[in-house]
């Protein structure tokens, strides 16, 4: 079996808006089941993938973003690498059985996963001078066959779209051109690799192509950029589905979708006009909320930015200035709750916000869960932490230039013998990838996987 991971790869372009443009996936269709796929909370790229491969939620793998809590302080926040992940994901339990994989740039793929078969380490990885690669000496051989292989784009949130478009087209070929390599030099019973190119185009370019964003513009230069770019990823597809015979499975998805974002929610800015955080001194420019510059004896509530809101309560007994009594916990975070789903747009608008507890939606809650997490008006707005703006909108990004937003709704194309194709599938969730391709394999479903086979 293959995974075709096409991180963010929005259903609206790829089964409507650019599917009379692309060749090899509306042929993939055809002998297909498809559909949209629903992503876990949070629709990020860490953990959603982890999600997919072990068919658990977030709260169960104890991963609530890229950046989670390590423990109680104001200022203790790790990145989420491959060593968070603990649970068995489908490629363990293959290996387990004596079967090979082939995993390249899965997130969270860095350190490289010491997997029966090899594996290319993901976006996080530093550098190609790093360890990234196991077998370790797969890194010269990846040398010798692609060249210069990247494992992201550098710097992508800035203005540079030429430059950034150049890297993303170049880093895809070399990625798809590395993974048909391996496909032909390795044995293997499972196959799976990610394109984060697709992300970053969508975060780079998506106001130039959607006349509906705030900064579109009519003759831009990039105005075909995003089209061109999924035409890319088609032949790529195209050229690995070639590579295959007719008793392999298939499976082309994304982790999540996409949407234009109109713009940004300065959560702490919020928090402090309505009273929940109190700062030692105002900024006299925008700046990330620093622990230190926060007066903790007066402050009950702080939040962090991203594509959505985390938020965190100062309890007494568990942060180390906590002030809020833990008896008095419940009925503060009800009440933010419904404040937070209350903010409107910059006219008085009201927006789509959901507010999520963690233990609404998790079936457990391992490491340390925010106490809320927020998506402002359906994912339109992102979430922005830092302070100084003296404003709660924002149509600025503090993390720099960013077009779009996450959406819940990824997609997904499955191909397999025996599977009646040319059917669009509803229902389909992120965590049912895992079960699909134990299902396929042949392999029992382990009961701690919450999704089920799907088609």
């Amino acid at each position: 079996m293959v995974v075709l991971g096409l991180d963010c790869a929005a259903p609206q372009l790829v089964f409507d808006q650019f599917k009379d443009e692309l060749e090899h996936l509306p042929k993939l269709m055809e002998q297909s089941v498809w559909g949209e796929l629903q992503s876990v909370v949070p629709a990020i790229t860490v953990p959603a993938w982890a999600c997919s491969m072990t068919s658990r939620d977030p709260g169960e793998l104890g991963i609530y973003g890229f950046r989670n809590r390590k423990d109680h302080s104001y200022d203790g926040l790790r990145i989420a690498d491959s060593t968070a992940v603990k649970e068995d994901a489908v490629w363990d339990i293959i290996g387990r059985a004596g079967q090979e994989v082939i995993l390249v740039a899965v997130p969270p793929g860095y350190p490289p996963r010491r997997v029966n078969g090899v594996s290319v380490g993901c976006f996080l990885t530093p550098n190609t001078k790093s360890e990234y690669t196991h077998p370790t000496e797969l890194r010269d051989e990846i040398r010798r066959v692609v060249g210069n292989y990247a494992v992201d784009v550098e710097n992508f949130r800035s203005d540079e779209s030429a430059r950034i478009l150049k890297e993303v087209h170049a880093m895809t070929e070399r990625r798809f051109s590395l993974f048909r390599h391996l496909l032909k030099t390795r044995p293997w019973q499972f196959a799976m690799m990610v394109e984060i190119g697709v992300d970053r185009m969508h975060h780079g370019f998506w106001r130039f192509f959607d006349e509906r964003h705030h900064r579109f513009e009519p003759n831009n230069p990039y105005r075909g950029a995003m089209l061109d770019y999924y035409r890319l990823v088609d032949q790529e597809v195209g050229a690995v589905l070639r590579e295959l015979d007719d008793e392999t499975a298939v499976l082309v998805c994304s982790d999540h979708g996409a949407k234009l974002m109109e713009g940004g929610i300065c959560v702490n800015e919020w928090l402090i006009q309505e009273g929940y955080l109190t700062l030692r001194a105002t900024p006299t420019e925008l700046a990330p909320l620093k622990p230190g510059d926060v007066d903790w004896s007066r402050t009950k509530v702080w939040g962090e930015g991203g594509y959505y809101g985390r938020i965190f309560f100062n309890v007494q007994g568990r942060e180390p200035e906590g002030i809020v009594p833990p008896d008095e916990f419940g009925s503060l975070r009800d009440e933010l709750a419904a404040k937070l789903a209350a903010i409107p747009d910059e006219h008085g608008k009201a927006l789509n916000t959901r507010v999520f507890k963690p233990e609404e939606i998790y079936r457990e809650q391992r490491n340390i869960p925010p106490d809320l997490l927020t998506y402002f008006d359906d994912l339109r707005w992102r979430s922005v932490g830092s302070v100084g703006s003296g404003a709660v909108h924002t149509h600025e990004n503090d993390t720099g230039p960013d077009d779009a937003n996450h959406a819940e709704e990824g997609m997904f194309i499955l191909r397999a013998p025996g599977l009646n194709g040319d059917r669009k599938l509803e229902g389909a969730r992120l965590i049912d990838a895992g079960p699909t391709i134990l299902d396929l394999l042949g392999y029992d479903i382990p009961s701690e996987m919450q999704g089920r086979p799907i088609g």
